[in-house]
């Protein structure tokens, strides 16, 4: 059986998130930098095929507050900093996309998927 276009619609855009999350982990983030590398991470996943938008925003008090509690001027990125939002599109499917904390977890999931 061959998977519908909604369905490789969402395939792609996991893979998307997956690409996103695993590259960035652990960079370097301080509130100087956060900006540029939102910017980055947006340009690089927006090179990858259907991907129509990508929207990254840091949680600036959240990152704020990290490095407060640390010994550095930085921290390491990690999904408790950034909320993404992703839009696919493939064979006439849009697909929305977000990324968000919730219960201390990078939840990723489908919004809507729109033929």
């Amino acid at each position: 059986m061959e998977p519908t276009a909604p369905q490789e619609a969402c395939f792609e855009a996991g893979v998307k998130f997956g690409s996103l999350y695993h590259q960035f982990a652990g960079t370097p983030i301080s509130p100087d930098s956060a900006d540029s590398l939102a910017a980055a991470m947006e340009e690089a996943i927006e090179n990858q095929p259907f991907c129509e938008a990508v929207t990254v925003s840091v949680r600036m008090e959240a990152l704020e507050s990290a490095i407060a509690e640390g010994g550095a001027d930085y921290t390491e990125l990690t999904g408790r900093f950034i909320d993404v939002e992703m839009q696919i599109e493939y064979e006439g499917v849009t697909v929305e996309t977000s990324m968000a904390m919730e219960d201390g977890y990078p939840l990723m999931q489908v919004d809507a998927v729109q033929e």
